[in-house]
């Protein structure tokens, strides 16, 4: 028995050794699995808390029993790391060890998230998507009777040097009462798709493609083609602003319909084909850990009638309630300058539900 119990007590010693170490400047130790670092803080994934997060100034000493790739001052070294002082000291199988000073670090990653670094960066068309769909629906029974629904989907996939965005969404309302005239209050539905590429760290290009119904207004289907030249004006993790210039190709038609007068007037179905510019923005901000931002707005001026415009904007925010689930509240003002007879020239949206978020 005394036996078995030295072995057990020299295998629990053994355990911390095999395990990577933190020690912090106040003697706290940490023991578990290093998993990264950008050089402000360090991830050790432990048995005991799981993940935790310390600032890397707060470290006096890093061991790691296995490899870690490790950036300092532009070249990255692989291989087992320990500090000495106030230099980092890297293991590694082909130069020896490499010395360098703590403050030199700028990025540390153990093998897999190496590994998942390197495939993010070269995402499969069916990976490396990140979205959400809003859902919103509203019933009255009794004096009133009437029902909404709206749904968006918004989907965007990020490589190194490039993004692809998905996005649509719809709104209907309708008023069940059998004296209401019109029945349907509102009925539309857009959506598309915009593709950007960096030519440089802040400046890229950009194609998109954009569709549009809308019922009330007689508008069956507008199709908007185009591209230009963007500016990553504000590029960050939490912050980030384009500004887009460009040019783009509208068909547009409207049907034929009657409006409610006395007599009657009819209203010819109307088509347009039209060259116009493309100016806009789209803003994205991140408001503590759990609450994100999103506005854009696109102006369209005609090049073929002279004076002639559309305007489109949208003010989002979606709140998470846990890691799948979030609160989302949505604006859009659709502005057109030229409607048929009859209509008016503004749409405005507003919308809120749930929003449920996906990453594949």
């Amino acid at each position: 028995m005394h036996s078995k119990s030295v072995v057990i007590l020299l295998l629990l010693w053994a355990i911390p050794a095999l395990a990577d170490q933190v020690v912090l400047k106040n003697s706290d130790r940490l023991t578990g699995s290093i998993t990264k670092s950008d050089g402000k803080v360090l991830v050790i994934k432990t048995d005991y808390a799981g993940d935790v997060t310390v600032k890397f100034d707060a470290i006096q000493s890093v061991t790691s029993t296995g490899d870690l790739n490790v950036s300092l001052g532009g070249k990255t070294v692989v291989g087992p790391v320990t500090t000495s002082g106030d230099d980092v000291v890297v293991a590694t199988r082909t130069a020896g060890p490499v010395e360098a000073p703590k403050a030199s670090v700028t990025m540390l990653r153990s093998p897999a998230e190496q590994a998942a670094y390197e495939k993010s960066l070269h995402p499969g068309l069916l990976e490396g998507w990140n979205g959400g769909l809003n859902l919103g629906f509203a019933l009255t029974r009794g004096n009133s009777e009437t029902k909404n629904l709206n749904i968006a989907f918004n989907a965007m996939r990020k490589g190194l040097h490039d993004k692809l965005t998905l996005y649509t969404n719809s709104i209907y309302a309708a008023n069940d009462l059998p004296t209401a005239s019109p029945h349907t209050t509102a009925n539309a539905i857009g959506g598309g798709a915009r593709y950007d590429h960096d030519f440089a760290p802040r400046i890229f290009g950009f194609v998109n493609g954009d569709f549009y119904h809308d019922a009330l207004q007689h508008l069956d289907l507008r199709s908007t083609a185009g591209g230009g030249i963007g500016l990553h004006a504000i590029k960050h993790d939490s912050t980030t602003l384009d500004l887009l210039a460009g040019v783009n190709y509208t068909h547009e038609s409207y049907a034929a319909f009657v409006l409610p007068t006395t007599p009657p007037t009819p209203v010819a179905a109307v088509t347009h084909s039209l060259a116009g510019l493309t100016l806009g923005d789209a803003f994205m901000h991140k408001v503590g850990k759990g609450t994100v931002i999103t506005q854009n707005f696109f102006f369209y001026p005609d090049l073929s009638q002279t004076g002639q415009y559309r305007g489109t904007f949208n003010f989002g925010t979606v709140t998470k309630l846990n890691k799948w689930l979030g609160w989302q509240n949505s604006f859009a003002d659709i502005y057109v300058s030229n409607p048929p007879r009859g209509t008016k020239k503004n749409d405005l949206q507003l919308a809120t539900g749930l929003n449920i978020s996906f990453t594949h």
